[in-house]
């Protein structure tokens, strides 16, 4: 275990604790002399301070990741910025903690990195969606026949979404599963190591979705359009189409109805319809109230006298 630590106290306190759950440990103190023992000793973990004389540790992991070099690397930092966080983890970084710190969290991250580098026992089947094959036991992964240079953790988050496509993980779930703490403030590292195994996955990028609000999952062409997990949209529902009504509330169809079927009427109310078929039908009468007609046929009747 390599140890690369300016603030000497801080240095022996990890070292302590380091050599109490079983490690060997070497201290540097100077950013130059942790990547040259980082090339000479191959430690099976490295904690790297950010800021140091020389080489910050930012640096040294970069140089390590150029060489090949894939330990598993926590970095120290004093630095309370995500900025500075999300840097360490985008050039290589698997895990940080912010100064002051609990040594036996830390001590914790670094047992449950070492796991997942030796691979899970009940996971060493071939394991593939679409263009993406994981071997769990080689710890190889590829698309289309392309091998992937991941890291440590980014071979375990791809795993840990492959092993059950289609299925939503929170951020929660995949920093137990992966990095094996959950603290919603940490929520970021997750994020941050999704877009670095998108940007290696090229073509298959789009197969690991972000499902807004929740997490991610990995999906491949034929479950892309799966209701059950395309929740990035609202869901649809079919609504009725409400009738046009005037500005009193009325409905304009149904009053049109009624309007037909009504008839019309005049001033006094009574049908104008009506009105006209009485009409027609009542025979005409002079001033006196006797029907003009009837008149005129009792004068035809009595041979039509004279005055």
């Amino acid at each position: 275990m390599l140890v690369v630590e300016d603030e000497r106290p801080i240095a022996d306190l990890v070292r302590l604790y380091l050599a109490r759950d079983g490690f060997g440990v070497h201290v540097a103190h100077d950013g130059e002399t942790g990547l040259q023992a980082v090339r000479r000793l191959r430690p099976v973990a490295c904690v790297l301070d950010i800021a140091l004389p020389g080489l910050e540790g930012t640096e040294i992991c970069r140089r390590m990741r150029e060489d090949g070099d894939w330990t598993p690397v926590v970095f120290l930092t004093a630095r309370d910025d995500e900025v500075d966080r999300i840097l360490g983890l985008e050039l290589g970084g698997d895990d940080y903690l912010t100064k002051p710190f609990s040594p036996r969290e830390l001590v914790a991250r670094v047992r449950a990195l070492l796991r997942r580098a030796a691979g899970p026992g009940d996971g060493d089947r071939l394991r593939t969606l679409g263009p993406i094959s994981l071997d769990p036991a080689r710890r190889l992964a590829s698309v289309d026949g392309r091998p992937l240079t991941l890291t440590a953790t980014e071979f375990d988050l791809l795993a840990h979404l492959l092993r059950r496509p289609g299925r939503v993980f929170t951020r929660e779930e995949l920093l137990a599963a992966v990095w094996g703490y959950a603290t919603h403030a940490q929520t970021r590292t997750v994020d941050v190591h999704i877009a670095q195994l998108r940007a290696k996955l090229t073509g298959a990028a789009t197969m690991i979705r972000t499902i807004r609000g929740v997490g991610y999952t990995a999906t491949d062409a034929a479950t892309a359009t799966d209701p059950a997990i395309a929740t990035d949209a609202a869901p649809v529902t079919a609504t009725a189409t409400a009738p046009a009504t005037d500005a009193t509330g009325v409905s304009i169809k149904a009053d049109r109805a009624e309007t037909d079927a009504a008839p019309a009427t005049d001033a006094t109310g009574v049908s104008i319809k009506a009105d006209r078929a009485e009409t027609n039908a009542a025979p005409a009468t002079d001033a006196t109230g006797v029907s003009i007609g009837a008149d005129r046929a009792e004068t035809d009747a009595r041979g039509g006298g004279d005055a």
